[in-house]
């Protein structure tokens, strides 16, 4: 029963990824969720994982590089999340239905989550190391 479920959620999180490479998303970072998932249970799902999830690093290395890639990847989220409220607050928005209107806020939160966690993890190079309780080289816990 457990591999029945790990290969739906799996396949459903990396379909919606695989959409999501033409749609407004994060799609190689939904690719590489359900990899992941999919990979516990099945070892094929290994390799491509590992090529997922170097896309999905590369594409969070990019918006990294340049603050005006990061407010330009911002700006273009809450676009993404104000078209979905519109649309779901009954503003008539072309093309857009309230499946669609779905899709667009929770890609935009995706996005501005992805787009989070690439700050934080590209600011963690430049921070100094955080003290430690466990103990260091010379015995004594809380310095490094």
């Amino acid at each position: 029963m457990k591999t029945v479920v790990v290969a739906v959620l799996g396949g459903l999180l990396t379909l919606a990824g695989i959409a999501l490479l033409v749609l407004p998303g994060p799609g190689f970072v939904l690719i590489a969720v359900g990899l992941a998932v999919l990979a516990t249970r099945f070892s094929w799902a290994r390799k491509p994982l590992d090529y997922a999830k170097d896309k999905a690093q590369q594409g969070m290395d990019e918006v990294t590089k340049s603050p005006w890639r990061a407010a330009l990847a911002l700006l273009c989220a809450l676009a993404l999340i104000a078209l979905g409220v519109l649309q779901l607050a009954g503003v008539d928005v072309p093309l857009v239905t309230t499946i669609t209107a779905v899709v667009l806020v929770l890609s935009g939160l995706a996005l501005i989550g992805t787009l989070v966690y690439a700050q934080r993890r590209a600011g963690c190079g430049s921070r100094r190391p955080a003290r430690t309780l466990l103990p260091s080289s010379s015995g004594r816990a809380g310095r490094s």
